[in-house]
C-alpha cells in the first residue's frame, strides 16, 4: 500500500524536528485548524518527499531561498537551518549557501543569514 503525502511529510518533518508537529498545533492550530497537516502534507509530504534531490540539498535550496528574501524570515530560516544539521548539511555548507546569496540578496540579506546562523550554530 502506498504512503500518503501526509504519512510522508509527518515522517520526513519528525526526522528533522521530532518536536516540530507540537510546537505548530500549539501555535497555530487555535486559530487555523489544521495547519500543520497540510503544511505537512505540502511542503514535506509533496515537495521535500519527491526525488530527485536528497534531503539535505532540498534544506540547503531552502536556506538559500530564505536568505536571499532577507530579514523578515529570519525565525524560518533558523529553524531550516536546525533541519539542514539534522539533514546532515555541515556548517560549513550551510553558511556558504548564506554567503552565496550575497549575490542575490544582497549583502544585507547575507549578514542577517549568518547571523542566523550564528545564533543556531551557538545553540549546538
Amino acid at each position: 500500500m502506498s504512503r500518503s503525502a501526509l504519512e510522508k511529510g509527518h515522517e520526513i518533518a519528525h526526522a528533522l524536528n521530532p518536536d516540530l508537529k507540537t510546537i505548530l498545533d500549539e501555535r497555530y492550530e487555535d486559530i487555523i485548524p489544521g495547519f500543520t497537516d497540510t503544511l505537512f502534507e505540502f511542503a514535506y509530504g509533496r515537495l521535500y518527499a519527491r526525488e530527485g534531490l536528497d534531503l539535505k540539498t532540498r534544506q540547503l535550496a531552502t536556506i538559500a531561498a530564505l536568505t536571499a528574501l532577507g530579514g523578515q524570515t529570519t525565525p524560518q530560516l533558523k529553524i531550516n537551518i536546525e533541519h539542514a544539521l539534522a539533514a546532515g548539511a555541515s556548517k560549513r555548507e550551510i553558511s556558504e549557501v548564506i554567503f552565496q546569496m550575497s549575490v542575490y540578496g544582497g549583502m544585507p540579506a547575507a549578514i542577517n543569514g549568518l547571523n542566523a546562523a550564528k545564533d543556531v550554530f551557538a545553540e549546538h
